[in-house]
């Protein structure tokens, strides 16, 4: 591991708000975990900053000195990207300030807030945008490489959502990026991933939406599960956009709602969420019941910010992760198959594969409307691997590349580029499909010398 000499430590003290944070410091051993435990990383220094011009001293300071940098939001990212090895962190947690323009239905918010920063902002006002299933992600990492969430049919991917962006570039410019300014620049930071600079501030529009909705799960035996997925297929292609159901196939957790003897068990569970009065959504999920004998089922109207947070409990931070994804445009009944064949061999009981519903609002822009490019995805599929011994890693990742190659012929050949974890690389371009070109020339532009490396990289043109 790299230590700074004490005249680098001086230089990149001076002039911070925040703290820096090094190795032999008491605080470092925390201040280096992220969300994945299989990420184990060692930076010579973290940045705590505070202020946009924390950042950009710190941006100017790993360029000079030539040390690889790292841009830490809510340090979810399943490759680990929020960390680097003998380099610098900038770790923007302590910037989650966030401010609501409630008439205009804007929101603008740090690049170190959460998504349960952002909910808590909007819906003090009955306001939300698409963004994410887990309220300790963070917004930024989220945002960057597109985002979903369960208002993603109705009001499109999150990026669909950014108004603007405060941008810290590698030669250390503070720009502010929009369909107006820099337009190529936030062109690329609408699922560009980390590539283009450190966003220190987002601004996002906003819709009505709660604050109370119809949510909850729907719980079937595995031995219903091709029955279940075909009537689901079936049910998604006519469903409303204001109404989301999504698919996960695991062992049951022990839910009040399921009887002892499903816990442990593997099932088949729809869990849904309509944005609109609970009435008619209770009448349009009706038919769900009927696609098989559910073993238990918990639909209710429950806050919106409660339903974000529903399965925080199986997304704790400290487990090993491992992930695998492929975009699909439809649902064959050979990927059922290939499904229900590997959900009856889980490496362990904290291991899911889900299916996130899209589609919607999300086809409409056109591929190249932004970097994003998968318009025609109507399901995200995430082979979740999670395990808590590093000695059950080789079965583990084993059991989620056999399940992604097994997947594959029923794929529509794209990728979620937050999924890719950090031997995948070589997915890259699948990431980015017809637009890496383009992305490779607005990343010569703005970061000629690959400053932003630390991440699924688009390399300078």
């Amino acid at each position: 591991m790299k230590n700074l000499q004490t005249q680098q430590v001086r230089a990149l003290k001076e002039g911070l708000r925040g703290p820096v944070i090094l190795p032999d410091d008491y605080a470092y051993e925390a201040a280096r975990k992220v969300w994945n435990a299989m990420i184990d990383k060692h930076p010579a220094a973290i940045v705590c900053c505070t202020t946009t011009a924390d950042v950009v001293h710190a941006v100017n300071f790993a360029r000079d000195q030539g040390l690889p940098l790292a841009v830490r939001g809510g340090g979810h990212n399943i490759a680990g990207s929020a960390l680097c090895n003998d380099g610098i962190v900038i770790d923007l947690s302590e910037m989650r300030a966030a401010q609501v323009d409630a008439d205009a239905r804007r929101i603008t918010i740090e690049g170190g807030a959460t998504l349960a920063d952002f909910d808590a902002a909007t819906q003090a006002h009955g306001l939300a945008t698409p963004l994410g299933i887990n309220s300790t992600t963070g917004v930024a990492g989220l945002t960057l490489g597109g985002g979903f969430g369960w208002l993603s049919r109705k009001y499109g991917m999150t990026i669909d959502n950014l108004e603007s962006a405060e941008v810290v570039t590698a030669a250390g410019e503070v720009l502010h990026a929009s369909a107006t300014e820099h337009p190529d620049l936030f062109w690329a930071l609408r699922g560009g991933s980390g590539n283009f600079g450190v966003v220190t501030r987002f601004e996002f529009r906003l819709h009505p939406v709660g604050p109370d909705l119809l949510a909850g799960l729907i719980v079937f035996p595995i031995a219903e599960a091709k029955r279940v997925l075909q009537q689901y297929r079936e049910f998604m292609d006519k469903a409303p956009d204001e109404l989301s159901v999504w698919v996960v196939l695991r062992k049951a957790p022990p839910l009040p709602f399921l009887p002892e003897s499903v816990h442990g068990k593997e099932v088949v569970v729809l869990a849904l969420l309509y944005n609109g009065d609970p009435a008619q959504g209770k009448a349009l999920v009706e038919p769900l019941y009927r696609f098989g004998t559910p073993a238990g089922s918990h639909v209710d109207v429950m806050p919106y910010v409660a339903w974000q947070k529903a399965f925080d409990p199986l997304l704790t931070p400290g487990a090993r992760n491992y992930w695998k994804s492929h975009n699909f445009s439809e649902l064959k009944d050979g990927l059922f198959d290939a499904v229900i064949d590997y959900i009856a061999r889980l490496p362990s009981s904290q291991c899911e594969i889900f299916f996130g519903a899209i589609g919607g609002a999300t086809t409409e822009p056109a591929p190249d409307a932004a970097a994003y490019a998968h318009r025609d995805a109507r399901f995200v599929m995430n082979v979740h691997g999670r395990w808590d011994d590093s000695a059950d890693d080789a079965r583990g990742m084993g059991w989620a590349r056999d399940f992604f190659k097994a997947s594959a012929p029923y794929a529509s050949g794209g990728v979620y580029v937050n999924f890719l974890t950090d031997d995948e690389s070589d997915r890259v371009k699948a990431a980015y499909g017809q637009n890496y070109e383009r992305l490779a020339q607005i990343k010569r532009q703005y970061d000629p010398a690959n400053l932003f490396s630390t991440n699924q990289n688009i390399r300078p043109a």
